[in-house]
């Protein structure tokens, strides 16, 4: 199994980083902004247009508020095995700790998705400076 671990702050306030993070209809305009241009929510699920086109849907595992924590996996793709957590940590009063992590299978899976991730970490640091 591969890991793919990212770790960065923004100085944004906790409170207003894992509000972004939990609404997760909002990826694309509050979260991900230029990466990720649309998200559909349908109950539990929901679907991540990407810049490039791709689709990705997405089942919301967990919203946990107590420790911050997000978790949801990737429903089909090419991955046999995908599950993602982000979760935020106060790092200062005006900064926050961002960790996300992904697991998958199979291990060939790991260079196109951490590319995604890179990219994706690179649109929410973007997105929370222009705030």
């Amino acid at each position: 199994m591969a890991t793919i671990y990212r770790e960065f702050k923004v100085e944004v306030p906790v409170r207003s980083v894992w509000d972004a993070i939990r609404d997760v209809g909002a990826v694309h305009s509050r979260l991900a902004k230029d990466f990720v241009v649309n998200t559909i929510v349908d109950g539990n699920t929901r679907t991540v247009v990407f810049a490039n086109g791709y689709e990705l849907r997405e089942a919301i595992i967990s919203i946990d508020d107590e420790h911050r924590r997000l978790a949801y996996s990737a429903v089909g793709g090419k991955a046999s095995h995908h599950n993602a957590y982000f979760q935020v940590f106060e790092h200062g009063p005006q900064v926050s700790r961002v960790v996300w992590v992904t697991d998958l299978l199979p291990e060939e899976m790991k260079a196109p998705i951490e590319q995604m991730v890179n990219q994706g970490v690179e649109a929410i640091k973007k997105t929370f400076a222009g705030r």
